[in-house]
């Protein structure tokens, strides 16, 4: 997809020449293997699909062209595992003179300049200005964690949820995570749990999911068994699939529940989902700190918050309730368990909590009899508190 040289702004005549090009290649390829066009067709509409980005505003040029303006941090470029998680330079150190760069030579459209060359399309209109971004990364959590330790493994019965999402390009996850390393370039990371992710699946459905990473999300690992790693040994359950029923409010209540731990014999980490099925395992060549052990633990929520209209998102963490309404209304995780050294579940020591936002999502944590170490979470994002 072209850029058109005005930070959020992409060519819509760059998306036609991806078009022509992938359906002569397809065309190609129906004539040689007898494939259904119109499946061919889909195939590639959901290709675009996951190339373009909602545009904030779309302007037509005299010309024919349609330019579509995007927030900056949704350009096509962070589609890049590189670029997950880069902070976007809004301008260049040095110019080639050998002067610290001068602001005047960054075009903020308010400067009149004679004789200047301009495009077609700014005749008609320009894009906004982006908003400034509260949140870098966009993505926001509540969750309980321990650390300090070493884990080799971790358990939890996680309540089921259908949270509304605001955005296609926003998320809703309700997990544990398995963490060994830093939070800089060599995270190791397995996850686990439930989402509701219209971008990855094109639905609103609670799903049962799984991620890893060995390197801080930038060039490894993937969702569920979209790239080499996970291997599945289990037939009976399918990683992505819907999960039902879910949980209503102030009506049934619904749990799965699951565990992580690592192999004391091959090292591998293993997944079982509720008390009959053991999915699969991630080899520990995958890993570098994992390899040996976590170092950290997390069990709780995260939501991508992309600020629409310069705002909050209203997707909703966990049942889109405040933790403290309690049972039958605020999702919980309950008799979370760490693996110790000697293989066994235990109940972990020293539980920390962390939310960016606690007028937008938050997290109480408790201790009774019957669901251990538990906590309360969630919450419905924008809301008079959290604008």
């Amino acid at each position: 997809m072209g850029s058109c040289g005005c930070g959020g702004a992409h060519c819509s005549r760059s998306r036609v020449l991806v078009v022509l090009f992938c359906l002569w290649g397809l065309i190609s390829l129906s004539c040689a293997a007898r494939l259904s066009v119109s499946r061919q067709k889909l195939e590639v509409q959901k290709h675009l699909n996951r190339l373009n980005k909602p545009a904030v505003k779309s302007i037509e040029s005299p010309d024919g062209d349609i330019i579509d303006c995007v927030h900056m941090s949704h350009q096509p470029a962070f589609d890049h595992p590189y670029l997950k998680d880069h902070k976007i330079q809004m301008r260049p150190s040095y110019h080639p003179e050998g002067r610290v760069f001068d602001d005047s030579k960054v075009s903020t459209g308010s400067k009149q300049r004679t004789n200047s060359i301009t495009q077609l399309w700014h005749v008609n209109d320009k894009c906004p200005e982006d908003p400034d971004l509260i949140n870098e990364s966009g993505h926001q959590h509540a969750i309980a964690y321990v650390e300090g330790d070493k884990y080799f493994g971790a358990k939890a019965t996680i309540n089921v949820w259908e949270p509304k999402i605001q955005q296609a390009n926003e998320f809703s996850l309700s997990q544990l995570w398995i963490l060994g390393g830093s939070f800089g370039q060599d995270l190791n990371s397995i996850e686990a749990g439930w989402q509701v992710s219209p971008d990855l699946y094109g639905d609103n459905n609670t799903r049962l999911f799984t991620y890893w990473t060995s390197d801080a999300y930038q060039a490894t690992g993937c969702y569920n068994l979209l790239c080499s790693g996970f291997i599945q040994i289990n037939s009976e359950i399918a990683m992505g699939a819907s999960i039902s029923p879910v949980s209503g409010f102030r009506n049934s209540q619904y749990d799965i529940s699951i565990l992580v731990w690592k192999d004391p014999n091959e090292g591998h980490w293993w997944m079982q989902f509720g008390n009959d099925y053991v999915l699969g395992y991630w080899p520990s060549f995958l890993f570098s700190y994992l390899a040996d052990s976590a170092s950290m633990i997390e069990w709780g929520g995260e939501v991508v918050n992309s600020e629409p209209d310069g705002r909050h998102t209203s997707t909703q963490m966990g049942s889109g309730r405040f933790p403290e309404e309690g049972f039958g209304k605020a999702s919980y995780f309950r008799n979370i368990q760490v693996v110790d050294s000697s293989n066994n579940l235990k109940a972990p020591k020293g539980i920390g909590t962390f939310t960016e936002k606690s007028n937008c999502y938050d997290v109480q944590t408790g201790n009774n009899g019957d669901w251990g170490r538990y906590f309360y979470y969630g919450g419905p994002g924008r809301n008079e508190n959290c604008p």
